[in-house]
C-alpha cells in the first residue's frame, strides 16, 4: 500500500487561494486538487458546486497520484478534504482518510510537485445521495442537516443565494461545532452547495452512522422555487 497526501485546502469566493497555500507550503510529496476545478462541476441547474462526472474524476484522481494501491490522505479547509474523501467513497475507492492540518508536527515544502500519475479505476455506488425530488417527497421521514452557519440557516443573512432559509424541518447542524447527538433514523445531509455537508458525512460515518448527501443542496433548492423556512 502507498500513501498519497493530497491538498484540498480552498477558500469560498477566492478560487486561486487553495493552490497559492499550497505553492506557499504544503505536506511534502502531498498532490493538489482544487474543489472547484476538480472536486465540482461548473455552476449550473444543479447548484453552485454540483458533483464532478465520472470522467472528470477519474482525470483528477489519476493526475493526483490516485490509484489501486494508494491509500490517500487528505487534508483542506471548510470541507475541501472530506468533499474528497466523499468523492472517492462514491466512486469505490475507501482506502482514504482525512487529516487536520494543524495536527500535522512535520515540515511543510513549498513549490510544485513531481507527481506520478496512477489508474483510478472507478467502482461507482448508488444510493448515497438524494436529490431534491425525492429529498421534498420524504421529508417527514428522513432526518435532515444543515451544515451551514446559524445565522444562515435562519434566514437573518444570505450573502451567496437568491433565497434565505432552509429546508422545512431541517437541523441546523454547524459543520465547524462539534456534531450534536442525531436522532435515529435515515440521514440527508445538505450545505449551500454541498461542500461543508460532506463534513458531517464524514463525522458521521466516523460515529457508525450513514447519511446520504444532498449534492445540489441548497444553492438548488432555492433556486428551485421549493418550500422554505425561516427562524
Amino acid at each position: 500500500m502507498r500513501y498519497q497526501f493530497v491538498d484540498c485546502r480552498w477558500e469560498l469566493g477566492n478560487p486561486g487561494r487553495g493552490r497559492h497555500l499550497y505553492l506557499e507550503g504544503h505536506v511534502p510529496g502531498a498532490s493538489f486538487l482544487d474543489v472547484e476545478r476538480d472536486l465540482s462541476s461548473p455552476p449550473g441547474p444543479g447548484g453552485r458546486h454540483p458533483l464532478p462526472g465520472e470522467g472528470q474524476f477519474v482525470e483528477a484522481a489519476g493526475r493526483a497520484g490516485i490509484g489501486d494501491g494508494v491509500f490517500v490522505v487528505a487534508y483542506g479547509s471548510m470541507g475541501g478534504a472530506e468533499r474528497l474523501w466523499w468523492l472517492l467513497r462514491h466512486f469505490g475507492h475507501g482506502d482514504c482518510a482525512v487529516l487536520d492540518l494543524t495536527g500535522w508536527l512535520g515540515p511543510l515544502r513549498g513549490g510544485e510537485e513531481e507527481i506520478a500519475p496512477a489508474e483510478f479505476n472507478p467502482r461507482p455506488l448508488t444510493g448515497d445521495t438524494i436529490e431534491a425530488a425525492e429529498l421534498q417527497g420524504h421529508l417527514s421521514e428522513l432526518v435532515v442537516l444543515d451544515a451551514r452557519v446559524p445565522e444562515r440557516y435562519r434566514g437573518d443573512v444570505e450573502p451567496i443565494d437568491p433565497v434565505a432559509g432552509h429546508i422545512p424541518g431541517a437541523r441546523n447542524t454547524p459543520w465547524n461545532e462539534p456534531l450534536p447527538e442525531i436522532p435515529p433514523g435515515e440521514v440527508a445531509a445538505y450545505c449551500g452547495s454541498g461542500i461543508t455537508a460532506t463534513v458531517l458525512v464524514h463525522r458521521l460515518a466516523l460515529a457508525g452512522r450513514e447519511a446520504k448527501l444532498y449534492p445540489g443542496s441548497w444553492s438548488e433548492w432555492a433556486g428551485l422555487g421549493l418550500p422554505v423556512e425561516r427562524a
